[in-house]
């Protein structure tokens, strides 16, 4: 699920692996060197993604930090560039509550319940 860092290593190791995740997900034709961390990424200005780059990157966001973006002017204000997305995944909370389904008492289970 969402891969969280313990106090999110340091910020430059998390905008690295944030610029891959662009490069890779988005196969982009640019290096991770290449992009800057405050580098726009919409528009011609910036890397120049498009709105199909957006739902990719919304749904690689949510599948490697648990990152999720509600609406439209959320994805405006968190995707500008690196240092936003980067931003957003730091202010997520360390623990999230998991979703475990009851346990049968069937062979083979564990009931965990204390």
């Amino acid at each position: 699920m969402a891969k969280r860092h313990g106090i999110m290593e340091n910020v430059a190791t998390l905008k690295e692996e944030i610029k891959k995740l662009l490069v890779d997900n988005l196969m982009l034709r640019i290096t991770v060197e290449q992009i800057r961390d405050d580098q726009a990424l919409f528009g011609p200005e910036g890397l120049g993604l498009d709105s199909v780059d957006a739902l990719q990157l919304v749904v690689a966001l949510d599948k490697q930090y648990g990152l999720k973006i509600p609406d439209p002017a959320a994805a405006q204000v968190i995707l500008r560039s690196v240092t936003t997305i980067a931003e957003a995944v730091r202010k997520l909370p360390e623990t999230r509550a998991v979703t475990v389904p009851p346990a049968s008492s069937g062979p083979g289970t564990v009931n965990l319940e204390r």
